[in-house]
């Protein structure tokens, strides 16, 4: 795709980057087949083609729009078009570049930017486990909708974690949020990682990953969650130089820490520091090879119903690892099934779109189930707390954690 960049975006980091992107996409409408939002609304305007269209006329220095805005709002980042490309256009770098710049050009109203300020500053504060707590007890008394976002008060295992001391040792990233809406996913992973060998640290001093932040055009906010994490990290990794990963159990964290490197590449103090970051982590899944010996001697013959499993967009596009979870889950003798031709596609939750879309998004909730319906599945999987919470708050099956389901059994 030819591009000519408006004065104002030549020789920027911003500005070459975009148009390096930019020149690989052919136009072939490969990713419009397979977006959700195009899928949903039939608008090109609403598919990645579209959306490119509209960042490349921005970027040549045309004047965004509110429509601008709200096309580029209404993008999953599920990244399943980058699935598709046979050009390997990296979608998701070039729309977050897009959309902070319309975000500079284009002001949104007071009452959507309130919301999205709430949001970005909410779910990353200390504040947030207080008010979560403070919203179980009041749980039965609200509306259906804010009820959707207040999970039940966990039992007391949520908080069990293990205490040997093993040679093969991972950091794990608690987040932000999971810790208050599913500690047991957590607790879970230290216990499955105990029982395989491996013990866990974590560093008190990380919090969120920046995605929160980054995906609600707070760039320099999401910028400045990512270095906190690199200081928090950094004297751990040197302290114990046998750490073999930075484990995520949150594939939307996973991705997000994975790009450190490339998001900090510019910055002199930090970019050596975040590539070695970035190499280091590892989402919970990849260590499932090493740990299958170790869980099949403690978890004996498996019987039982069939499992649901659903892939997080973070981790089948925004990672490219697929097929790990099912295969090792079989392997281990779980009778596991998923949606088939509906496999690919997000499930709606994408980060803070359930709140900031919630029609489209639970129009995509709603597909994803009645796809994993038909499988009678006794339980439903995910690798997301926000594809878990999601999944949850359209159906009565329950909906957990993959290494939940180990850990489960492991206790039994």
């Amino acid at each position: 795709m030819q591009t000519k960049l408006a004065p104002e975006f030549q020789g920027t980091t911003e500005g070459k980057t975009a148009e390096e992107i930019l020149r690989r996409c052919v136009h072939c409408g490969f990713c419009t087949a397979t977006c959700p939002t195009y899928q949903l609304l039939g608008d090109e305007l609403d598919g990645p083609r579209g959306r490119i269209y509209l960042m490349k006329q921005v970027l040549e220095g045309e004047q965004p729009t509110r429509a601008t805005q709200l096309h580029l709002d209404r993008c999953l980042t599920c990244r399943n078009c980058e699935s598709t490309c046979p050009s390997g256009v990296q979608y998701g770098q070039l729309l977050e570049i897009g959309r902070n710049i319309v975000e500079a050009k284009v002001p949104r109203p007071k009452a959507e930017a309130r919301q999205r300020w709430l949001l970005k500053e909410g779910l990353t504060s200390r504040a947030f486990a207080p008010a979560i707590k403070l919203g179980q007890w009041f749980r039965p008394f609200v509306p259906a909708a804010l009820k959707d976002k207040i999970p039940p008060r966990a039992d007391k295992r949520a908080h069990q974690w293990p205490t040997r001391v093993h040679k093969r040792k991972v950091l794990m990233l608690l987040g932000c949020v999971q810790p208050t809406l599913a500690p047991n996913i957590n607790s879970a992973t230290a216990r499955v990682l105990d029982a395989a060998g491996i013990q866990t640290l974590v560093a008190d001093d990380a919090g969120c990953c920046g995605a929160i932040r980054s995906h609600l055009n707070d760039h320099e906010g999401g910028l400045a969650d990512m270095r906190r994490n690199i200081d928090a990290w950094w004297p751990v990794v040197k302290a114990h130089p046998e750490i073999e990963a930075i484990v995520m159990n949150a594939s939307g964290c996973g991705v997000t820490v994975k790009e450190y490197g490339q998001a900090l590449k510019h910055d002199r103090e930090y970019a050596d520091k975040a590539a070695r970051i970035s190499a280091l982590t590892r989402d919970l899944s990849e260590l499932l090879p090493s740990m299958l010996p170790a869980l099949k001697s403690r978890l004996g013959k498996r019987s039982g119903g069939t499992v649901a499993y659903h892939p997080p967009c973070t981790l089948q596009h925004g990672q490219q690892l697929r097929g790990g979870v099912e295969s090792a889950l079989r392997e281990l003798g779980f009778s596991v099934e998923t949606a088939g031709g509906e496999n690919h596609l997000c499930c709606g939750s994408a980060g803070t779109y359930s709140v900031l879309q919630p029609e489209l998004s639970k129009q995509l909730r709603d597909r994803k189930l009645r796809a994993l319906e038909p499988l009678q599945a006794e339980t439903i999987l995910s690798g997301n707390i926000g594809c878990i919470q999601q999944l949850q708050s359209g159906t009565a099956v329950p909906v957990q954690h993959w290494v939940e389901l180990l850990d489960r059994h492991l206790a039994s």
